[in-house]
């Protein structure tokens, strides 16, 4: 349902998903002040209807929701720590929604220096790629106490299907981070399974339509066309860091750290085709 207030919303980061994730909001009903480091980005969210911040404070003056849409820690850092920032104007009682792909740890660092300044943060990341993020039908996986998820969730939900609570700030990283581990285990595991199909002449259109149905489903054999890989190193880094800080050996998962380095050459070189799409007709 849209929002009929008009609120204004804050998005620092308008790339490949903060792009479509302001489209969403406008068609939602809520004005958009947007700011990134790329005039190109900006002049695409001038264009789908958000004003235009020269600064991420400049963001921060003027609306008291913002969403951190840049890629890692480094960048949710220098947006909001560093000269320029969120925090230099911020006011009390305002909120930070993280949805950078960051370490659980990060973005608690980040919510306590915010906390200085008397704002909140809730981490925030989505999933489900840059074709639901175009359809508006991301998961928002959320971090943070339940009186600012409720803030939260209506915006969330301009550009999400479904938007999950899942504790205090750095569960939402870490249920992404478990998300997308997964996801590259599949991711994996697909690109073996072809290859001894293939060898043993198995069509795997028809072998992917048979699994489609059976336990050998997933998400990654579903949506194949969107598993790109492109990401899947630093996913596995940030999985890896993890294990390493809590003194866990994870032998799966650091056998997929080093998988999807082959991943993603294959899947832009030579991948196998489950969908049938590069079949001559």
């Amino acid at each position: 349902m849209a929002d009929k207030s008009g609120e204004l919303i804050g998005i620092v980061g308008v790339g490949r998903m903060g792009l479509a994730i302001v489209k969403h909001l406008i068609r939602h009903g809520y004005r958009v002040i947007a700011n990134d480091i790329d005039d190109k980005r900006l002049a695409d969210a001038q264009a789908a209807g958000a004003t235009i911040a020269k600064t991420a404070a400049e963001t921060g003056k003027a609306a008291n929701f913002v969403i951190v849409a840049v890629g890692y820690d480094n960048e949710a850092s220098a947006v909001m720590l560093e000269k320029g920032g969120l925090l230099e104007t911020m006011g009390k009682g305002s909120i930070i929604a993280v949805s950078s792909t960051c370490t659980p740890d990060h973005v608690k660092m980040l919510a306590a220096r915010a906390a200085e300044k008397g704002v909140a943060v809730l981490d925030a990341p989505i999933c489900r790629g840059a074709q639901a993020a175009d359809d508006g039908t991301m998961l928002c996986l959320v971090g943070g106490t339940a009186a600012d998820f409720e803030r939260g969730k209506p915006i969330f939900s301009a550009y999400c299907a479904d938007v999950v609570h899942l504790g205090d700030i750095g569960a939402g990283q870490l249920g992404k981070a478990m998300n997308n581990y997964l996801l590259w285990v599949n991711g994996c595991a697909l690109l073996e399974a072809a290859k001894i199909s293939e060898a043993n002449g198995m069509d795997l259109v028809k072998l992917r339509d048979a699994l489609l149905i059976s336990s050998g489903a997933s998400d990654a054999l579903k949506n194949w066309e969107n598993v790109s890989f492109m990401w899947a190193l630093k996913d596995m880094q940030i999985v890896m860091r993890m294990a390493d800080s809590a003194g866990l050996s994870l032998p799966i998962a650091g056998a997929i750290k080093e998988l999807v380095k082959d991943g993603r050459r294959i899947k832009t070189t030579n991948p196998p085709d489950w969908t049938g799409r590069n079949r001559k007709k």
